[in-house]
């Protein structure tokens, strides 16, 4: 009997849509206050999921809600990263 594996799923900060967490990236705070963008999805601290769009990105840049979600100033460094990484 074939076992069925679960895809994790995970909701876009800024789109609301609950997509497999493959089609989207992290970004993380890590427990030094240090921001991240966490490509193994692994990494300690307060993550928030973007989707794996450079609209989403300019986005969550505009509006600010990564700020929100993980409660410090995202500095604009990894905004660039998102975008190149796209």
């Amino acid at each position: 009997m074939n076992k069925v594996r679960k895809i994790p799923m995970r909701t876009c900060i800024v789109t609301r849509e609950k997509l497999p967490k493959s089609e989207l990236i992290r970004i993380v705070k890590t427990p030094n206050g240090e921001v991240v963008v966490d490509l193994t999805s692994k990494l300690n601290g307060r993550g928030a999921y973007l989707k794996k769009d450079n609209l989403v990105f300019q986005k969550a840049k505009m509006s600010k809600v990564l700020n929100r979600h993980l409660e410090t100033d995202v500095p604009d460094i990894i905004f660039e990263e998102l975008e190149k990484l796209n």
